[in-house]
């Protein structure tokens, strides 16, 4: 339970925002630029723990009336008042808790979604474009712009791989859960026999890096240029515009080989900030983590997250044992809101416990 203390330091820290704001001249532009971003991620924690004083406010006066008032009529009123607001009270409690639990920095930014085929040849590689296809649906209901980095295409249809930038408000947030193994259990449209195949594709969503994030130094690096495969004839690619960037202290390599150079090289290092930026974050929730039984947002690669299961229309996430009879909506992109708010809530609720357990 958050304490009345903790409260009052809260509004007591954002009044004092408020009147520094209200005087821009006393501090130096960066000064002001941190005074407005913590005043800015305030407000909403205001807000809540306003809420959670003025509650606990009335239910105190309400019990008092109960006890004064001789007015039979008045004292039903405020005993269904204060059952109530006593009900409602550990979910305002919750609610300020949640507020207060340390954020991740990364949460506001775009992400860079990359999708390949596992386990399962073709099918596997059709179901990775259905993955594709389900996130590029949910990202433009949330208005967020969807653009391919790079996409090796399966003879069958789908995609061996697709690496693609998503950018808007908030994705990471939104999407950092969907990172691990997908299965799908189906009749592939080859199988004459009816017979069910299971087939698997790897999701990774990485949170976008700006160059002040990740250092990476001319001498880390090396650059190779190589010419482009194509598809034969006039396709082919006559010059060396493919790149192959290598970070050399940790081995990273990205590969784009589209027509141009100059975009290939920028968007293979774009990609590179965004995997180096994901290591340094995972090192660091790693080691916070040590002591957590589980993680709802591990970001673990080979663990088996979710498995889509086409002939009884259900999908099932592993983690948090939610399956949802709605796979069609959730391919179709709206009906994986309600898995994403799940995931969010159980890794609340997770965090909540391990800082209550170090109080």
């Amino acid at each position: 339970m958050i304490s009345d203390e903790r409260i009052e330091q809260l509004l007591v820290r954002y009044d004092y925002l408020e009147h520094a704001l209200a005087t821009p001249g006393e501090f130096s532009n960066q000064e002001f630029v941190e005074l407005s971003k913590e005043y800015s991620t305030l407000g909403p924690v205001v807000e809540a723990a306003t809420a959670l004083k003025e509650g606990r406010a009335e239910i105190l006066d309400l019990a008092e009336m109960m006890t004064s008032t001789d007015d039979p009529e008045m004292k039903e009123l405020a005993q269904e008042e204060f059952l109530d607001l006593k009900a409602r009270l550990p979910d305002m409690d919750n609610a300020l808790s949640v507020k207060l639990l340390p954020k991740d920095i990364a949460d506001d930014r775009s992400a860079i979604l990359e999708i390949r085929a596992g386990t399962g040849g073709d099918e596997a590689a059709l179901f990775g474009g259905d993955l594709f296809r389900m996130y590029e649906r949910f990202a433009h209901s949330h208005g967020w712009k969807v653009e391919m980095i790079s996409g090796s295409a399966s003879e069958a249809g789908g995609f061996k791989e697709i690496i693609a930038s998503v950018t808007g408000v908030g994705v990471f947030a939104k999407l950092k859960y969907e990172s691990g193994v997908h299965r799908v259990q189906r009749v592939p449209s080859t199988e004459s026999s009816g017979r069910i195949h299971t087939s698997a594709a790897t999701v990774a969503v990485l949170p976008e890096a700006e160059e002040v994030d990740v250092d990476i130094r001319p001498e880390d690096i090396r650059i190779d240029t190589m010419r482009a495969s194509g598809s034969g004839g006039q396709h082919v690619n006559t010059t060396d515009s493919a790149v192959r960037i290598t970070h050399l202290p940790t081995g990273v390599m990205v590969v784009q080989s589209e027509k141009s150079q100059h975009k290939n090289r920028e968007k293979a290092m774009k990609i590179l900030r965004a995997r180096l930026f994901d290591m340094e974050r995972e090192k660091i929730n790693s080691e916070r983590a040590e002591n957590r039984k589980s993680q709802v947002g591990s970001g673990d690669r080979s663990e088996r997250i979710r498995t889509y299961n086409f002939p009884q229309g259900r999908v099932t996430d592993h983690r948090i044992g939610l399956t949802l009879h709605k796979l069609d909506q959730i391919l179709a992109g709206d009906g994986l809101n309600e898995l994403v708010d799940a995931l969010t809530a159980e890794d609340q609720a997770e965090k909540l416990s391990a800082m209550e357990a170090a109080i």
